[in-house]
């Protein structure tokens, strides 16, 4: 039987400035004025990694037979969304529902750390 918690330490950091989370080959100055790096999907599914471990947390998602995704040894969690972790690379990747289009904003604490992340839906007129 799982032990019961009657309380949960949750820990609020304040945000002080929001920037655009780029790709790993999004560079900003190709950008014409008013243009957003938007990020764009074949399967409406985004995920957050380490870009040094992309290579090992992703493969788990690359596995198909006969053009069907294969199972995988992937933490579930709420919403339908995934986590792969590595121990060795003391990295993880976590998948999110996502429409194709979107915007990631980070929200940076004053020390420079990444406090919350934010992913726009790519719907034309949708909020975030």
């Amino acid at each position: 039987m799982p032990e019961e918690q009657a309380a949960r330490r949750v820990r609020v950091v304040p945000v002080v400035g929001w920037e655009m989370g780029l790709g790993v080959e999004d560079d900003i100055a190709r950008l014409q004025p008013g243009e957003e790096p938007r990020f764009f999907s074949d399967a409406n599914v985004g995920c957050f990694t380490d870009a040094g471990a992309w290579t090992t947390l992703s493969a788990p998602f690359r596995t198909f037979m006969d053009g069907v995704p294969g199972p995988r040894d992937t933490e579930q969690l709420a919403d339908g969304c995934e986590r792969v972790h590595d121990e060795s690379q003391q990295a993880d990747l976590v998948t999110f529902w996502a429409e194709s289009g979107g915007v990631v904003w980070l929200g940076r604490t004053k020390t420079g750390d990444v406090a919350a992340i934010v992913v726009t839906s790519g719907m034309p007129g949708a909020k975030a």
